[in-house]
């Protein structure tokens, strides 16, 4: 199964987009506290969380912890790496993760984990990719190496 994790999200129509392509991945999904917004807000729901029932949606404190607890294989998307997403022949139990949509990731887990950050590969004069739609990108390159399987 694929783990998608959202660190610190801001928007929470970028997450209900996000929650929407959990359920077409069939993919889990963990949102890293402080949160920008209420999962009870009317921009989340509108965006996707009438989809939220047919996920595993969790909020958690603690990403270490959490990758631990669960097993999982971290990739950090930035665009800051330098090894592009489709380089990974990603394992079973593979979590993708995501920085806020202002501030990324944190350079601790770059010190931690620098050999599993990736990047989407874009022109050189796009600051970033939506959130949404680098979820989307990496979660479907997951499921294309997996066969769809």
């Amino acid at each position: 199964m694929i783990t998608i994790i959202l660190y610190q999200p801001e928007i929470p129509q970028n997450t209900g987009n996000i929650i929407r392509t959990c359920v077409a991945l069939d993919a889990s999904l963990a949102l890293v506290r402080p949160l920008g917004f209420l999962t009870s807000s009317r921009m989340l729901k509108r965006a996707g969380i009438d989809y939220a029932r047919k996920t595993l949606f969790e909020e958690i404190d603690n990403l270490e912890d959490y990758l631990d607890k669960k097993r999982l294989k971290p990739y950090f998307f930035s665009s800051k790496a330098k090894k592009s997403y489709t380089d990974i022949s990603y394992p079973p139990n593979t979590a993708l993760v995501f920085g806020s949509e202002t501030k990324g990731l944190p350079l601790k887990y770059f010190e931690k984990w620098e050999e599993s950050f990736v990047t989407i590969p874009m022109d050189p004069s796009c600051r970033c990719l939506n959130l949404s739609n680098a979820c989307a990108i990496a979660g479907y390159e997951v499921r294309r190496q997996w066969n769809f399987s």
